[in-house]
């Protein structure tokens, strides 16, 4: 047993969220806690909404709210979409908490006394026709390294690499496409020249590991060539103050929310063990070199996962070149794996959400559930190259494979142990096809938790939608439907037991893609209670903020099934089924694809 700590990207709270979002950091990241629960490992599962920084300022001043107003708008919507996705998380919260405030600082603080924050004078954006100030990331231009003509004042999209407004060729405002006006400003800097040398040791291990996707890795050992400081303060007023004397109390001067947002996966865990009276737990995950920690997110964010936060960690522990002491929370683990996924295109376009080009997560819920979105997902999500949703595919993937492969099996199983026998027989002899069945599922806890651990998803599902395959296959074989006389019921009762025994098999191993459906095949199968534990949403009271009280998402996770085969018990009453899974009209492609067209 380890401790795992699973570290999922911070939506954003701008909006609600889309399916491609979802697909990156979301559906992965349960998919791999829950299947490490089972397999019996201690998993810290955190995350929660990004609520600071420009967009959520320039949305809030065009809706005509205040930021927080906008962040808890957002916030509540994508927290309750999540939980009706299923995510497991031990504690979902938000960057504008009192305690994430609090940890934020510290990390400052200490990366700050060891001499990596350094103050330094640039060139700030301001905008000529309201002399507000226009933050790097709503400046756009000409990538001087590639070419590409929609790179942003932070980071070229399109190369990766890190950019200064200043650097782009002709610059222009997003919000009002005016050439900005450039003036001196001073800021503080992560210097990340002196922590290169500690930050390539540690790429290199993982490199050794060869545990990283290669995009992944290769990507973050580029970005290492050009290496520079790079500002860790913004001129804004909606973000944390910067915890020292002359700038605490400038309404305009407020860290960086990449900074703080990747800070929130230490400070979420630090919630988490605050809220369940043990504060000091977090450190089994984060002070532990034995522990784990998968990090979980788009392609897009693998400069601030595999550069920007381990740079701010190494210099929290003072392990760069400039030497220094680890502040109050001691050397914090490095992520073992940053897991990023490629994008999810739909219907062959980007999604977008200003272009009306997407499909939000609640509405593909409320039309069709969970599970057949988690299933598209995995068995066709962007996981190791760019993918296409299509509904077409969607539906035919729900139909064919859910409802006619699994669903199939499950309810073919059920309704012929309710009609002969009303109860889980008992086996007799087992012949050989039997034999070789129960061995292809066995096989099966494996195969597909390996791929699951090495993060190889589409694999895993495929795989286990295969032993599904092999299931049905034993049926046409063995013919139950045929065995009706007197002098066959012991074969029968053998071949429907032996049905029973794959069915639950198949249902613990594709419980954690599948766990809505999950709990239904269990009362199918005559099982009580919940077979996979569910996160629930809570609203809690701010831990150190007086009268605020905001949502989190939660759960108890301690009766998770193992992951392994368990005996059906003989005499279980079956009831007769109702389908597992629904049908979807494949009229439907075409009423989805109309309903985006009217938006676009």
């Amino acid at each position: 047993m380890s401790h795992v700590l699973s570290a999922v990207a911070w939506p954003y709270a701008n909006g609600p969220r889309h399916i491609g979002h979802v697909a990156g950091f979301g559906v992965p990241s349960d998919v791999f806690s829950r299947y490490m629960r089972m397999a019996g490992h201690e998993v810290l599962m955190v995350s929660g909404t990004d609520e600071h920084g420009t967009p959520i300022l320039v949305t809030a001043d065009q809706q005509g709210v205040t930021p927080q107003e906008l962040a808890d708008k957002n916030n509540s919507v994508i927290v309750q979409d999540l939980v009706d996705l299923g995510l497991s998380y031990d504690l979902f919260t938000r960057t504008t908490t009192g305690n994430h405030i609090a940890v934020v600082q510290e990390m400052f603080l200490s990366c700050y006394r060891n001499g990596y924050m350094v103050e330094q004078e640039t060139s700030g954006a301001i905008s000529p026709s309201t002399g507000r100030t226009l933050p790097d990331r709503y400046i756009e231009g000409t990538c001087p390294i590639c070419g590409y003509a929609d790179a942003r004042g932070d980071q070229c999209d399109n190369c990766g690499n890190q950019l200064d407004a200043t650097d782009l060729i002709d610059p222009r405002s997003k919000i009002n496409g005016e050439t900005p006006e450039f003036v001196k400003t001073q800021h503080f800097f992560l210097d990340l020249p002196a922590l290169a040398e500690a930050l390539a040791e540690w790429l290199d291990e993982r490199e050794a590991s060869g545990t990283w996707r290669p995009n992944v890795i290769k990507f973050s050992q580029n970005i290492l060539e050009e290496i520079r400081p790079r500002a860790m303060s913004r001129d804004i007023d909606w973000g944390i103050p910067i915890p020292l004397e002359g700038w605490r109390d400038n309404p305009n001067k407020r860290l960086y929310v990449w900074f703080d947002a990747v800070i929130g996966y230490l400070s979420a865990a630090i919630e988490w063990a605050r809220r369940i009276g043990e504060p000091e737990r977090w450190r089994e995950w984060w002070n532990d070199p034995e522990a784990v920690s998968y990090y979980f997110q788009g392609k897009d964010n693998i400069t601030f996962h595999a550069q920007i936060w381990p740079a701010e960690l190494l210099a929290y522990a003072g392990r760069g070149a400039r030497g220094g002491e680890p502040g109050e929370y001691g050397v914090l683990n490095l992520p073992t794996q940053v897991v990023a996924s490629e994008f999810m295109t739909m219907e062959g376009k980007q999604l977008s959400t200003s272009r009306g080009h997407v499909i939000y997560v609640g509405d593909v819920l409320a039309r069709y559930g969970p599970d057949p979105l988690r299933y598209f997902i995995c068995a066709a999500g962007p996981e190791s190259q760019d993918t296409d949703f299509t509904w077409a595919e969607f539906i035919q993937r729900n139909n064919s494979e859910l409802v006619g492969g699994w669903g199939n099996l499950v309810n073919r199983t059920a309704t012929m142990i309710h009609r002969n026998f009303g109860q889980i027989p008992e086996a007799g002899e087992l012949e050989e096809v039997d034999r070789a069945v129960l061995q292809t599922v066995a096989d099966g806890f494996g195969t597909v938790g390996d791929l699951i651990g090495r993060h190889r998803q589409r694999a895993a599902i495929a795989e286990a939608m295969r032993v599904v395959g092999e299931v049905n296959r034993y049926v046409s074989v063995t013919e139950p439907f045929k065995l009706k006389g007197e002098d066959q019921r012991d074969r029968l009762a053998t071949v429907l037991h032996v049905l029973a025994q794959a069915v639950s098999d198949l249902n613990t191993m594709l419980a954690p893609f599948l766990p809505h459906s999950a709990n239904v095949v269990h009362r199918v199968l005559g099982g009580e209670g919940e077979f996979m534990p569910m996160p629930r949403r809570e609203d809690v009271q701010d831990l150190d903020l007086e009268d605020r009280t905001y949502p989190v998402i939660t759960g108890d996770y301690t009766k998770t099934p193992e992951w392994a085969s368990r005996p059906v018990a003989v005499g279980t009453p079956i009831s007769a089924p109702t389908p597992v899974f629904r049908k979807i009209d494949p009229g439907a492609a075409d009423e989805e694809l109309e309903r985006m067209a009217r938006t676009e």
